[in-house]
């Protein structure tokens, strides 16, 4: 049966896996589901229709599922769901969605939330992301696999951060981020391709290579659009995933357009 220390305050409803650890001074919401594994440190307040995957890991003084922080928010049955493996540190902040974004925060698996981060409404988290200490995303963003976010930035709302791309340190990023790439500054601009990612990644090297090149004529100053340059690199390298992704992002809906480099 889950460990619940004689402090915390579990509410009847709350849905508990059988090896759940809840220590002192947590306090978890009556339609609270937390999966096997689970682990609240101490002093955790979970609240409203919030999900826990397998065997993440919560630290103190961490705030996930209270009401969105968006005056719109009229107390409409939205959900916040973590995924599975996660490592969440002490003062992370998470909130669940809204009418006007599906009423779903979603959280993907293998995350690691440092010091003081903030997810807001109806955020879109994929697998394997890292967000440094203070780093703050803002409603209805959409971030994609494997992303590191450094400390103390900030990314707008309904901003795209494409899979892999790297946030530099104390960034603010006001446009959507291609997939694979660096982008940093006050308010950042395309830095170039997340090398450090790639490798990571162990992605073969002609399509890495094939990837730069790509990105420099997709940035290249040679008249038109960058729709129809990103168009003609799916013509020009068909078979290649990578540059795939890109113009597919590109090519996506965006609300900000894409961060480029400086002039």
């Amino acid at each position: 049966m889950p460990v619940i220390h004689p402090t915390a305050i579990v509410e009847a409803g709350a849905k508990l896996a059988e090896d759940v650890k809840i220590g002192p001074f947590c306090i978890v919401g009556a339609e609270v589901e937390l999966a096997e594994g689970v682990e609240l440190v101490s002093h955790v307040t979970l609240a409203g229709r919030t999900s826990i995957g397998a065997r993440s890991k919560v630290y103190p003084f961490t705030s996930l599922g209270h009401p969105p922080q968006d005056l719109k928010y009229k107390g409409e049955p939205s959900r916040l769901e973590i995924g599975s493996d996660c490592v969440i540190r002490e003062h992370v902040t998470m909130n669940p969605g809204t009418e006007g974004g599906g009423l779903l925060t979603k959280i993907g698996n293998g995350g690691l939330f440092m010091v003081g981060v903030h997810i807001a409404h109806d955020c879109m988290v994929g697998d394997r992301v890292i967000l440094a200490n203070n780093a703050i995303v803002a409603g209805h963003a959409v971030i994609g696999d494997r992303v590191v976010i450094g400390g103390h930035s900030a990314i707008l709302q309904f901003v795209r951060i494409g899979k892999g791309a790297m946030i530099g340190g104390m960034s603010g990023v006001e446009q959507d981020v291609l997939p694979y790439g660096l982008v940093m500054g006050k308010r950042a601009s395309f830095a170039g391709l997340n090398i450090v990612g790639l490798k990571r990644a162990s992605l073969p090297l002609d399509q890495v290579k094939e990837l730069r090149r790509s990105i420099e004529s997709l940035f290249a100053e040679e008249g038109g659009t960058l729709a129809g340059r990103a168009e003609a690199l799916r013509k020009d390298l068909p078979d290649n995933p990578l540059v795939g992704e890109v113009v597919d992002f590109v090519l996506g809906q965006s609300r900000h357009g894409i961060c480029q480099p400086d002039a």
